[in-house]
């Protein structure tokens, strides 16, 4: 069992930054592959970016040099660097643990992002 709690969300202006958090408890960290999906208003939640075990990270068209995916095995954190923010990216970010060969798959409860001038 893996418990994620996202943090870093906010009201910024397009062509600001944020930086996202996820902490992750009850397992171990590191064997899960990570990622942040997001779901803005009246639409399905998408992949923005994941990282995963062996840190290898692959990224949305959307946001692919704009927004960076890292972790922190040793503080069993994801984050989410995002920059060159834009009004299409408003959306509640969700942080996801995976590991698919043994069936596992967990959310956070998300943290809401607005890009608004």
């Amino acid at each position: 069992q893996v418990q994620l709690v996202e943090s870093g969300g906010g009201l910024v202006q397009p062509g600001e930054s944020l930086r996202l958090s996820c902490a992750a408890s009850g397992s171990i960290f590191s064997m899960y592959a990570m990622g942040w999906y997001r779901q803005a208003p009246g639409k399905q939640r998408k992949l923005v970016a994941v990282v995963t075990s062996s840190n290898n990270t692959n990224y949305a068209d959307s946001v692919k040099g704009r927004f960076t995916i890292s972790r922190d095995n040793a503080k069993n954190t994801l984050y989410l660097q995002m920059d060159s923010l834009k009004p299409e990216d408003t959306a509640v970010y969700y942080c996801n643990a995976r590991r698919t060969v043994f069936g596992m798959d967990y959310w956070g409860k998300g943290t809401l992002v607005t890009v608004s001038s």
